[in-house]
């Protein structure tokens, strides 16, 4: 026996009970294509500093490396001018970077707060955001400092700039041993759990900062290793950012992302064999 269609008033209530549904899936995709724009707008402004650098190649190292821009003061610049703009720099490659994987978290920080309006829904994830990368920029400072530290003291003794290769190759061969251990796998699995913030999210505007100060933290020790050696493979390196930028997002939202990381360090322990070679040859 055939089943009788439903009348025209079911059918109404059920295309009702669907459509929620269907706009939370249409503001996700709306959500996602926005900080999909912000991260390649982000690419484009990095692309736009580096071109916009002075033309100058670096400065030529005993040990056969290069001492590039970033780590090298201009003529009259003063360590605040040339710490900003390098904070600056650091932050927009961040936000490139990092805001393909973080986009997801913060999709699930805005649903994690409840039955707040849809305005204060945006203004805590916004707030998420914000304490998430300012963890970014305060590592973008520490960086800033240690790296022009050594590159003052690499200028002035040659003994220390001849070992700056062989030390990069073995901060490589570091970051790509981190992919295979256990604390990357336990940080992926935390990662796919974010944000964490319990059965009901807290709905204030310093608790949603210090929320994503925490994010920002387990990203840091998470990405450690890729971030070494990004500095190490040149930190205005377009090509070196794309690639991590793939590895980092890949390992952290695809099913196997424990498989993609491993095979990141593979990859990473073959580049780091070949600067140690040319390391070992240069001080021959």
């Amino acid at each position: 026996m055939a089943t009788p269609a439903p009348c025209a008033g079911t059918a109404r209530r059920l295309h009702r009970a669907d459509r929620p549904a269907d706009d939370e899936a249409s503001k996700r995709r709306r959500f996602l294509a926005v900080t999909g724009a912000v991260s390649l707008a982000s690419f484009g402004a990095t692309g736009f500093w580096c071109a916009a650098m002075p033309a100058m190649a670096g400065v030529p190292m005993p040990g056969g490396w290069v001492l590039t821009m970033p780590w090298i003061r201009l003529c009259g610049e003063g360590w605040a001018a040339a710490g900003t703009g390098f904070v600056a720099m650091w932050l927009v490659m961040m936000v490139a970077m990092m805001l393909p994987s973080l986009a997801p978290v913060l999709w699930r920080c805005r649903h994690a707060v409840g039955a707040a309006s849809k305005a204060r829904r945006g203004a805590l994830m916004l707030m998420v955001a914000t304490g998430y990368f300012t963890v970014w920029l305060a590592i973008g400072a520490v960086i800033f400092a240690l790296g022009t530290a050594l590159a003052e003291t690499a200028l002035r003794k040659s003994t220390i700039a001849t070992l700056v290769p062989l030390a990069g190759a073995v901060v490589v061969l570091a970051g790509a041993l981190t992919q295979f251990s256990a604390a990357k796998a336990r940080h992926l699995a935390c990662w796919r759990r974010l944000p964490g913030l319990g059965q009901k999210a807290e709905t204030r505007p310093l608790a949603a900062f210090r929320d994503g100060l925490r994010i920002g933290c387990h990203c840091v020790g998470g990405s450690a290793g890729l971030t070494a050696i990004l500095l190490v493979c040149g930190v205005m390196d377009l090509a070196a950012m794309t690639v991590l930028t793939a590895a980092i997002t890949a390992e952290r939202l695809a099913p196997g992302g424990e498989e993609v990381a491993r095979a990141t360090g593979a990859g990473a322990v073959g580049v780091g064999l070949v600067l140690t070679v040319q390391a070992v040859a240069a001080l021959a």
